[in-house]
């Protein structure tokens, strides 16, 4: 993986964690309930979940590189106008505050690393985001252990940073995320992200 191409996929990928979603939802949630011990079974759940689909995507997507080279010129463009309609829904949801977790007895980091997981190998969005990316900026059909590798650490560097920052905030600012008018303003303002995504995913070469 060149680069560019670490750069390109750590900018898509920082702005694919940082929009809000289910999985995004559930973790601040949590947190909100149970306080920002709940945060390091959920992350890791997210984690697992998302080398999942990055696994699965690496290793269909190089064996197709392989066979069907031009496939790929679809698949980009797809995933470009994927990420734009997210980006019209983003911009345009009704913002609702999330709801908080009502902390019922003791907190099992075991249920919280099993949901999280099960709503990040649910959300379609995640195999959709490796089908955009990974084409527009590597090689799929010279895909290497080294460059797999080198996701795997992207991967684990942005979402935990990323979801500490979510988690810091959510346990000290609780009243922020209970506001509308703030989803309202972090739901346009990812949207607008999401789109700039889209673009770079179309006209990069």
């Amino acid at each position: 993986m060149s680069w560019d191409g670490v750069v390109v996929f750590a900018v898509a990928y920082s702005i694919a964690v940082i929009s809000p979603g289910p999985g995004l939802a559930s973790f601040v949630g949590q947190i909100l309930g149970h306080g920002i011990k709940a945060a390091p079974a959920q992350a890791l759940g997210i984690y697992v979940g998302d080398l999942v689909w990055y696994t699965l995507a690496a290793t269909g997507l190089a064996a197709l590189a392989t066979a069907f080279g031009g496939v790929f010129l679809i698949v980009k463009w797809l995933g470009a106008a994927y990420l734009l309609y997210l980006a019209w829904k983003m911009w345009s949801s009704e913002a609702r505050a999330l709801e908080t977790v009502e902390d019922r007895g003791p907190m099992s980091h075991a249920s919280l690393f099993v949901s999280c997981l099960m709503v990040t190998l649910s959300n379609p969005k995640a195999i959709v985001f490796y089908l955009a990316v990974l084409p527009a900026i590597v090689d799929l059909g010279h895909f290497s252990l080294r460059d797999y590798a080198v996701g795997l650490v992207l991967i684990a560097v942005i979402l935990f940073a990323i979801l500490a920052v979510y988690a810091v905030a959510a346990h000290a600012a609780r009243g922020f995320f209970r506001s509308p008018r703030a989803m309202r303003t972090l739901n346009r303002v990812s949207g607008v992200a999401i789109a700039c995504a889209a673009v770079v995913i179309a006209t990069r070469s």
